[in-house]
């Protein structure tokens, strides 16, 4: 089976189980060195493929840590998600980029809202429950690539 497959069923079981999930008890355990940040300007292909970056620092992991991102664009409660990808956490910063193709609603230059987390899945009796290392919402301007 195709790795990116598997890795969109993780990270969409991991996003199901955190909606279920107290948010103030994942954000109270994380440790303040944690951080992401996400640049101000990302880029948008005239074929709808986003581009988007930023930093990470974590520590501590004991299961897979990926780096998720999202966006929305005139409706804060319509997100796209843009890809995936996979975090070390050694404690030092480390830069970051996902990109991926909106299909349901084109995008346009402009302000845009986005959403990065450091989410690792961590082993507890078998079942990799998701655990956040940081989380950060930022406005950023899309530019055409």
């Amino acid at each position: 089976m195709p790795v990116r497959p598997v890795l969109a069923a993780a990270l969409g079981s991991a996003a199901l189980l955190c909606v279920t999930a107290a948010p103030a008890s994942a954000s109270a355990s994380a440790d303040p060195t944690e951080s992401v940040t996400v640049e101000t300007t990302g880029r948008l292909a005239g074929d709808g493929t986003v581009t988007l970056s930023g930093t990470y620092t974590c520590t501590d992991a004991t299961g897979p840590v990926f780096i998720s991102s999202s966006i929305s664009q005139d409706s804060p409660n319509f997100r796209h998600g843009i890809g995936g990808t996979q975090a070390k956490c050694d404690g030092a910063a480390h830069k970051w980029q996902n990109t991926g193709k909106v299909s349901s609603e084109k995008l346009a230059p402009g302000k845009a809202q986005v959403e990065a987390t450091v989410l690792e899945l961590r082993p507890a009796g078998g079942l990799p429950l998701p655990y956040f290392h940081a989380t950060k919402e930022q406005d950023i301007t899309l530019v055409k690539a």
